[in-house]
């Protein structure tokens, strides 16, 4: 049986216990046990029912692949027990808060996820502990199957002569582009207008002229708030926000407004609404100063002058983007564009219509000149592309894909060891399976070992 690597359906189930209905969607009973350890059948539909409200598509045998990756991960974590393995309260602490800012973030206060989960973030947290604590320990598990398996350039050759050529894929033109982007700055008067309008948002509160919920759906520049009033619920130790931002916030008691403050967004001002320790529901106000045409023509002065470096050969690109580039992302990413899978390999239908205009006269290894844009938070910005590769379209080779089939070879060389592992180890352990799952295809390693209850429903 060949194993798929487990992670993301472990993360699916695990997730069951933020989202599981109150009411179950069947009589419960358990489906399958390993060791002293049970896999519910609510478990499975509830996970089904999570994918399909996140938009993921649910294939035909579902119920089969879910359930053997819960066998996998129950069988992974009772090693991980008995091998020692550490996982920490602290990390189990920080997952949980990870995800509940995740789902806050998404559904915009702490309010709105309690009110669609049906339960206190509390019980949430304590709910989905144990489920956190078994991914983590079948994580540690898995980690240290898998922690010598290497792959070398003869097996990546074998792998690829073993796909049949009238099954290689067929890829589209892809390419790597790197750009350094630059804003200009507004002039001096305009920040001080923007400063002014922020001011006398804030006077017409505290006269109560307004509420900042009115003010906010009609004045703010972020679009990810205007709708709820300018309202997050932020947490002071999460590095995602501006730290001028969290600064600012956290200076505040309940119902105070700030001073206009600057972050690398614009000007600010924000509104404790509420405050627990280090998590917070705020409201804010952004404006973004206009630049004009000469803080424009400055930006694209500056970019000519590194991109005739680059030209001469005097600057490396990376290091210019290093250097130059005022794109948050590169910080962590890097200066090339990524894909929707976060590789640097990119197709024409990921690229903005802009990029796909400049790229008709660009040849590989050339700059473009500084083009003027506006990006996703409607700010006006100046970059230049370079394009580093660009690929015909072509079926899989090894000169143009190694990287790609040196990777797919390696995940199926992990997929073997843990197969090889599972071939030992199951026999080993307590397996009891669901006569429902006896059509399962890819069950059957667990179907010998199994003991077969007739229905252990409770």
């Amino acid at each position: 049986m060949k194993k798929k690597l487990f992670f993301l359906l472990a993360i699916l189930f695990s997730s069951i216990a933020v989202f599981a209905q109150p009411q179950k969607i069947v009589a419960d009973k358990i489906v399958g046990i390993v060791g002293d350890r049970i896999i519910l059948y609510s478990d499975i539909k509830n996970t089904i029912a999570d994918a399909a409200r996140q938009g993921t598509a649910v294939p035909a045998n579902a119920e089969c692949q879910i359930i053997e990756q819960a066998l996998i991960s129950k069988m992974l974590m009772l090693q991980a027990l008995k091998d020692s393995l550490p996982v920490s309260e602290e990390e189990i602490e920080a997952e949980l808060d990870q995800r509940i800012r995740y789902f806050i973030n998404s559904y915009g206060t702490q309010e709105q996820l309690e009110t669609i989960a049906g339960k206190t973030v509390y019980q949430i947290k304590d709910d989905a502990r144990e489920s956190v604590r078994e991914n983590k320990l079948a994580q540690s598990m898995q980690r240290k199957i898998f922690d010598n398996v290497r792959i070398t350039p003869t097996e990546v050759q074998s792998f690829f002569d073993k796909v049949p050529k009238d099954s290689l894929p067929f890829f589209e033109t892809e390419l790597e582009i790197g750009q350094i982007m630059v804003y200009p700055k507004a002039a001096r008067d305009l920040e001080k207008y923007v400063m002014d309008e922020l001011s006398t948002y804030k006077r017409q509160v505290e006269t109560g002229v307004a509420t900042f919920d009115q003010l906010a759906r009609r004045y703010t520049e972020d679009p990810g708030s205007k709708d709820r009033g300018g309202q997050y619920q932020i947490n002071r130790t999460e590095k995602t926000w501006d730290p001028a931002f969290l600064s600012a916030a956290f200076r505040l008691k309940d119902g105070d407004i700030s001073p206009v403050f600057k972050s690398k967004f614009g000007y600010h001002i924000i509104q404790m609404v509420q405050r627990s320790g280090d998590e917070a529901i705020v409201r804010h106000i952004l404006r973004v100063p206009p630049v004009t045409d000469e803080e424009i023509n400055a930006g694209i002065s500056k970019l000519d002058s590194v991109r005739a470096k680059l030209i001469a050969g005097t600057l490396e690109f990376s290091t210019a983007a290093g250097r130059y580039t005022e794109d948050e992302t590169a910080k962590f990413a890097g200066p090339y564009l990524t894909s929707r899978d976060g590789d640097s390999y990119v197709t024409i239908d990921e690229l903005d219509k802009d990029i796909v205009l400049a790229l008709d006269n660009l040849k590989v290894g050339e700059y473009s000149q500084p083009l003027v844009f506006t990006d996703e938070r409607g700010r006006k910005a100046v970059r230049i592309l370079y394009l580093k590769t660009k690929t015909e379209p072509h079926r899989m080779n090894m000169r143009d894909d190694y990287n790609r089939i040196a990777q797919a070879a390696l995940e199926e060389k992990k997929a073997n060891a843990l197969e090889r592992w599972l071939n030992t180890r199951i026999p080993t352990y307590y397996v009891m399976l669901d006569p429902s799952f006896a059509h399962c295809e890819s069950l059957g390693l667990w179907k010998t070992n199994s003991n077969l209850a007739a229905n252990p429903s409770f």
